[in-house]
C-alpha cells in the first residue's frame, strides 16, 4: 500500500430514543492523531499516520496499517456535534452524537484530549437527558467522587 493512501475505517452505528453511536477501529493511534468533524449529518473520522517507516519496510503480510484512516458517515437525521462525546481505548473510537433539537446544522471540529498514549476523550454532554458539559467540569466532577477501596 502506498503511503499516502487513506485506509477505510470500518464502522459500526448504533441509534438510541436521543442519540447515535459510531465504533470504529483504529489500531496504533494516538488520541492526538483523530480528528473528527461533524456538521448535519455528516461526521467525518480522520486518523494521522503513525510510523510512517513502515512503507520502507520489507512487509511480507499486509492486512491493516497503522493509518492514516478515513470515514465519512451520513447519519439518518442532525446530531449536534457541539454535544458529541468521544473516547479511543483499546484501539476503538466510540463517539455518541445527540440528535439536534432543531435544524442547526453547525459545524463541530475537534481532536480528542490525550489521558495516556492509548487513552483519550472529549466530553460535550453527560446524563440520558443530554445535558452540556466539557471534558474539565467532567473530569472536577469525577474528583470530587470518593474512590472505592478494593478488599
Amino acid at each position: 500500500m502506498a503511503g499516502n493512501s487513506l485506509n477505510h475505517l470500518p464502522v459500526r452505528v448504533f441509534r438510541s430514543e436521543n442519540q447515535y453511536a459510531v465504533a470504529a477501529p483504529m489500531p496504533g493511534l494516538e488520541p492526538e492523531d483523530i480528528t473528527i468533524t461533524i456538521e448535519a449529518k455528516r461526521v467525518t473520522v480522520h486518523g494521522k499516520e503513525r510510523g510512517p517507516g513502515q512503507h520502507r519496510r520489507d512487509l511480507l503480510e499486509d492486512d491493516w496499517n497503522i493509518g492514516p484512516y478515513y470515514r465519512e458517515i451520513n447519519l439518518p437525521e442532525n446530531v449536534d456535534g457541539s454535544l458529541a462525546n468521544a473516547t479511543f481505548g483499546n484501539g476503538v473510537l466510540v463517539i455518541t452524537l445527540p440528535k439536534a433539537k432543531a435544524s442547526k446544522a453547525d459545524r463541530t471540529e475537534f481532536t480528542l484530549e490525550a489521558l495516556s498514549p492509548t487513552r483519550g476523550e472529549r466530553i460535550g454532554h453527560m446524563g440520558h437527558e443530554i445535558q452540556p458539559t466539557t471534558t474539565s467540569e467532567h473530569w472536577e466532577r469525577l474528583s470530587h467522587i470518593p474512590k472505592r477501596l478494593a478488599v
